[in-house]
């Protein structure tokens, strides 16, 4: 069941979407084998912490994040596990929604996902995805910054 957070937000803001319930998975490739969905169409969310506040860095769930590509990546770092579930309290640990706008925070996003005709994503459970169209997915993403910050696995 998605995060009353993250339905709210998909409410609020007129987003077309499913839920697919799935088996329990622990991580984000694990989840793309049991819905049968490639990882290049699953959006991951990873947790940074810039120095100043915190940062939601979306990218494909077959892609590895290249902190180094990052702006001001110097001071960038990993968000602990504890930030995290202050941050996301309706979420269950590793399940972070790729959408950062839900929670008031900033949102960087890697240049592939505006090339995904559909999006799987984490809907803060580990037996939950959502899917909604590519087009409505970066709609949701707003003014977000883009780079080129992952590379394929």
């Amino acid at each position: 069941m998605t995060s009353p957070t993250l339905t709210q937000y998909l409410t609020q803001q007129g987003a077309a979407y499913d839920e697919l319930p799935h088996e329990p998975t622990e991580t984000a490739s694990r989840t793309a084998q049991a819905c049968h969905v490639s990882g290049d169409r699953l959006a991951k969310a990873v947790v940074l912490h810039d120095g100043g506040g915190y940062v939601v860095a979306v990218l494909p769930a077959s892609h590895h994040l290249r902190l180094q590509d990052l702006e001001g990546s110097s001071s960038m770092r990993l968000a602990s596990e504890d930030e995290i579930a202050r941050l996301f309290p309706d979420c269950a640990r590793g399940a972070v929604p790729p959408l950062g706008a839900a929670y008031g925070l900033k949102t960087i996003v890697d240049d592939s996902i505006a090339t995904m005709p559909e999006v799987y994503f984490e809907g803060g459970d580990h037996a939950t995805l959502v899917h909604m169209s590519g087009r409505a997915f970066c709609q949701l993403l707003g003014d977000a910054a883009h780079a080129r910050i992952s590379a394929h696995d």
